[in-house]
């Protein structure tokens, strides 16, 4: 029983360690892949279709800010205040469910960027353990700036289309850099789940949803490293 509790606490620590260099790495090198788009290449594979990855990183700098303010926006307009995970933020789209309304996701940026960089995003109390704990490490080691270059960078804007870039490139043929507030707008109303709604043939919810955004984002507070830009 020793030898068992020795080698699981051999395993913990060994887990620790990695873990914490890996997200040191990532706070400074891009993000070419992911477990998510890893985990969308084997279903690609077993529905018999032919892998089809779309993605490109570009630097924050080379992202139109509207970008920025539209997911804060739509997802997290509590972003540069809370430590990661926001429980005021989590009961108030409690009430909005039962409401009926359907605005906002129930997690942070930040969840949302560990989720897709560091698990396979599978629904599953496990892979909700791993996301909170790298949650932690990436509000620790990281800038908020450096969280939201790699959530625009990493997460799903349509089919097999991953990063800011290669949606901007698809959708609207013109660099992200480019992106207008409405077009922002759009692609933000769409990651609630980008398997569902086409940023392309945006339904009238996604529309109606896209002129919510957009009449949010004046409103949201001040992002201070968009200044910079």
């Amino acid at each position: 029983m020793k030898t068992v509790f020795k080698i699981l606490g051999k395993t913990i620590l060994i887990f620790f360690v990695a873990s914490i260099f890996w997200v040191i790495l990532l706070r400074f090198c891009p993000v070419f892949f992911t477990p998510v788009m890893l985990k969308n290449s084997f279903q690609q594979l077993f529905n018999g279709e032919s892998i089809k990855i779309e993605h490109k990183w570009v630097a924050i700098d080379k992202i139109s800010p509207q970008m920025t303010i539209a997911v804060v926006a739509s997802e997290d307009n509590l972003f540069m205040k809370h430590n990661g995970i926001c429980f005021s933020s989590l009961e108030k789209v409690k009430q909005e469910r039962k409401a009926g309304k359907r605005f906002r996701g129930g997690s942070t940026i930040s969840q949302q960027t560990a989720k897709n960089v560091f698990t396979f995003g599978t629904r599953t109390w496990v892979r909700k353990g791993f996301e909170t704990y790298f949650t932690f490490l990436i509000e620790f080691f990281w800038s908020k700036e450096r969280i939201m270059e790699v959530y625009l960078n990493s997460i799903e804007y349509g089919k097999g289309v991953f990063g800011v870039e290669a949606a901007s490139q698809k959708f609207f043929k013109i660099p992200a850099q480019k992106l207008s507030r409405k077009q922002a707008a759009l692609l933000a109303a769409v990651l609630p789940n980008p398997k569902r709604y086409n940023a392309q043939k945006p339904s009238a919810y996604i529309i109606k949803r896209q002129a919510q955004i957009v009449a949010l984002m004046p409103k949201m507070g001040k992002i201070e490293f968009l200044n910079k830009k």
